[in-house]
């Protein structure tokens, strides 16, 4: 049996890391990395938001055990990142904040409240009023479209808009490979965030019928911020290796900005604006048959 690990809160935590070509495995009670020429490489598991595993990465049985316990997200990702595939949870949805988060989607006028306060956040200025969230979607894309435009601008690199084809990657240019490895990271660590924080990836607001319309939703306050100015600026270099660099230099950004520190009192506040109570339980409603040990983790964990 694995020790009890007590999970570090989100926002101290590394964002995010990306695996290549080893196995993961639990050796002397630590997380390791071992290549085929038998090189160990340990990993603060506790310490890590969500790891990233690229094709040739095998995981054990042990490995994947303590992950959870640590509260640290997988994720199975295409070559370079350009891909997610699937994730296995840290931790999960509670059941207070997924019905909260439902009630809030399933709400018209709530919903509209909180798609005006996303808009607000991302574009820092009031949302117009009397429109739809429709209405609001098109001028979101329009301005989106300008920024992509302005961006490339400001690089001095060829766009000739958002489109690739992950099944012929090599056939993408340089600038559409370097957004979408960037996304990518993105989106691993803000699905890292929205599980922490107890909510459902897959109930969206603006995005919907995806596994993860949630975490669209909120990494998309955030992507023009930082990882997309990152993508035109890499594209404009010389580099051989471009997803790579761009990988790199989120991890970086992630952590000089404080992203995580900042993703899930941002989801608080977005839902917030919905304006209503989180339901209460039935009275007819059981609760747990025993308490679990209180953790130093978010809320999302499980302990």
């Amino acid at each position: 049996m694995l020790p009890k690990v007590k999970p570090i809160a989100m926002k101290e935590r590394l964002s995010v890391l990306f695996i290549e070509k080893g196995q993961l495995d639990v050796i002397d009670s630590a997380f390791v990395v071992v290549d085929e020429t038998g090189v160990r490489t340990q990993i603060p598991l506790g310490g890590v938001a969500a790891l990233m595993l690229e094709p040739g990465t095998r995981i054990s049985h042990r490995a994947v055990e303590l992950a959870a316990q640590a509260g640290t997200l997988l994720t199975w990702v295409g070559e370079a990142g350009v891909r997610l595939y699937s994730a296995g949870q840290p931790g999960g949805a509670r059941s207070d904040k997924l019905l909260y988060q439902a009630s809030l989607a399933l709400n018209e006028d709530a919903r509209l409240k909180v798609v005006r306060k996303m808009y607000e956040i991302r574009f820092d200025e009031p949302a117009p009023q009397k429109r739809s969230i429709e209405q609001m979607r098109g001028i979101e894309g329009a301005r989106v479209r300008e920024l992509y435009s302005l961006l490339a601008k400001r690089h001095g690199v060829v766009w000739k808009g958002r489109n690739y084809n992950p099944k012929e990657w090599d056939a993408s240019d340089r600038i559409n490979q370097a957004l979408s490895a960037a996304t990518a990271s993105l989106y691993g660590v803000t699905e890292a965030a929205v599980l922490a924080a107890g909510y459902a990836p897959a109930i969206g607001f603006i995005h919907t019928g995806k596994p993860r319309s949630f975490v669209f939703d909120i990494a998309d306050l955030v992507k023009f911020e930082g990882v997309v100015p990152l993508a035109f600026a890499l594209a404009a270099k010389n580099t051989r290796e471009i997803e790579r660099e761009v990988r790199l230099a989120c991890r970086d950004y992630f952590r000089q900005s404080k992203l995580l520190k900042r993703l899930i009192p941002m989801m608080e506040e977005v839902l917030a604006a919905g304006e209503l109570s989180p339901p209460k339980p039935a009275p007819d409603q059981l609760g747990p048959a025993f308490e679990d040990d209180p953790g130093i983790g978010d809320v999302g964990y499980r302990s």
